[in-house]
């Protein structure tokens, strides 16, 4: 019984000493890079960082997430990009602490990223606000580790009418809207697709149901405060510092972000070219997706 019970110890321990050796030959199956980049003590953002080949760095609107350009990610690792997607704090997976939510921390953000990364010659993309905070950081950062500069539905150079700058939401507006974040935050939400497309119709149930999950995950306050921070933002004297090529995305028939705002951002920014959606509205990327992806796949390789 005792040299049984020794054969079946040995056996044993051979079978797990193989296992182990199994488990230490085999090949990691992922590329090593993280999904959360920490940009200051306790603070994490979320990335998407897929592909390999020349960075495209992606920021997306209010109040969504890295998540809003799935049909992007897809299409560009394809044709040999890597596509990195940023969450700002607040929205998505990444942290939401509480403090301040506004355009110098947004670039602060993801200058660390891109700094961690090693990103260096990246085409930078922004949509809505993100447009916005884009631009703020290649002023801010005199263009630092970018190469290129692509605006989508742009929220600048100023979203809220200003003096010289008719177009846009008024200060009733802002304060009306500012007013249902902070009390009836899901009934906006619920409407979100309605406004967001050419026509109420224009994004499909699913799609406009896909965008609404999407913006319920950002955090309530940063909410409020990344859309009072858009609303105090005038952009408009730093555009001249922008020397870097500039795309400007914009949908001709955008109820949100008035197409006026990108023949104004044209206007401002020598080395621009506006390249215009006919068929859509805030929405371009999934409004006329083909369209939008292939166009910046053009301006990312030119």
């Amino acid at each position: 019984m005792k040299t049984f019970i020794t054969t079946i110890s040995l056996l044993a321990a051979l079978a797990f000493g193989q296992s182990a050796i199994a488990q230490v030959k085999r090949a990691p199956a992922s590329a090593g890079r993280s999904e959360y980049i920490e940009v200051e003590k306790n603070v994490k953002l979320h990335v998407t960082d897929l592909g390999e080949g020349q960075p495209v760095v992606l920021i997306h609107g209010w109040p969504l997430n890295d998540a809003m350009y799935e049909y992007q990610y897809q299409y560009l690792v394809k044709k040999g990009f890597r596509v990195i997607g940023i969450s700002l704090r607040g929205f998505g997976k990444s942290d939401s602490p509480y403090g301040k939510y506004n355009f110098d921390v947004f670039s602060d953000d993801i200058k660390v990223v891109l700094e961690k990364l090693k990103i260096e010659k990246a085409v930078l993309g922004g949509f809505s606000l993100g447009g916005a905070v884009v631009t703020h950081y290649v002023t801010k950062y005199n263009s630092a580790h970018i190469s290129k500069l692509a605006l989508f539905g742009a929220a600048a150079p100023s979203w809220k009418q200003r003096p010289g700058s008719p177009y846009g939401i008024s200060d009733e507006g802002a304060k009306g809207l500012i007013k249902t974040i902070e009390t009836d935050r899901q009934q906006l939400i619920e409407g979100f697709g309605k406004g967001f497309g050419a026509t109420e119709t224009s994004l499909s149930a699913p799609a406009a149901n896909w965008l609404a999950s999407i913006s319920a995950d950002a955090s309530p306050y940063a909410t409020a405060q990344a859309i009072i921070a858009l609303r105090d933002l005038d952009l408009r004297p730093s555009l001249a510092k922008i020397k870097i090529p500039v795309a400007i995305f914009h949908g001709t028939q955008d109820k949100l972000c008035d197409f006026k705002f990108a023949e104004e951002l044209h206007k401002g920014i020598k080395n621009s070219y506006i390249v215009k959606f006919e068929k859509s509205g805030h929405a371009l990327f999934l409004e006329e997706m083909d369209k939008f992806n292939t166009e910046l796949e053009k301006f990312a390789r030119s």
